[in-house]
């Protein structure tokens, strides 16, 4: 199993407890800052929350970044409005039950998935950390779609509420990371500690 960038650039002991507690409050936040800038984008605006949810998974692990979109997913049943569209579309549990809670499901699931492939190092080099974020929005659609299937009925154009209308922007930010990552790993690598 190889390093995750977490641990790559503050040693092993971005385990402890400490340190895992704060890189999982950090995440969270900035996670919820993602989910609420929108970028003008064809067809339909775009925010960068896929993004980091697949960045925290490929930069802390299947289980950090598995805790820190949990605790996430805690602040938003909570009530506190860190979701895209909160608090205008709702808050709490009842947001989560709507149309986009098939998608958080799969947030916590590709983060999941994405550490775990991390740690094989798949997020080295462009090809392989682009194909670990295609399964990763792979894995966020799946419940996505199939909840909002079920909630809204199969007759109606699932797909083209829950699918077609962010794929650009996906893969966009797929290409992004597929530099960002590889990018990261050769800096930390380029350290003079040589400690990477």
């Amino acid at each position: 199993m190889n390093a995750t960038l977490a641990t790559a650039v503050w040693g092993q002991s971005s385990g402890s407890l400490p340190r895992q507690i704060v890189l999982a409050v950090a995440g969270s936040i900035l996670l919820a800052l993602s989910a609420k800038v929108q970028i003008p984008f064809y067809p339909v605006p775009m925010t960068m929350q896929t993004f980091v949810v697949l960045g925290i998974g490929m930069a802390y692990g299947w289980r950090l970044g598995g805790m820190t979109l949990a605790l996430y997913m805690i602040w938003g049943a909570a009530g506190l409005p860190v979701f895209a569209g909160t608090p205008e579309k709702g808050i709490g549990l009842a947001y989560m039950m709507g149309g986009t809670g098939g998608y958080l499901v799969g947030f916590v699931m590709a983060a999941m998935l994405c550490g775990y492939l991390a740690e094989r190092g798949w997020d080295r080099n462009p090809v392989t950390t682009a194909a670990a974020m295609l399964l990763g929005n792979a894995v966020i659609y799946l419940p996505g779609v199939l909840w909002l299937g079920v909630l809204f009925g199969w007759d109606k154009p699932i797909l083209e509420w829950g699918l077609t209308p962010f794929l650009l922007g996906d893969v966009t930010k797929l290409a992004l990371a597929a530099a960002v990552l590889p990018l990261a790993w050769r800096i930390v690598n380029r350290r003079p500690d040589g400690s990477a």
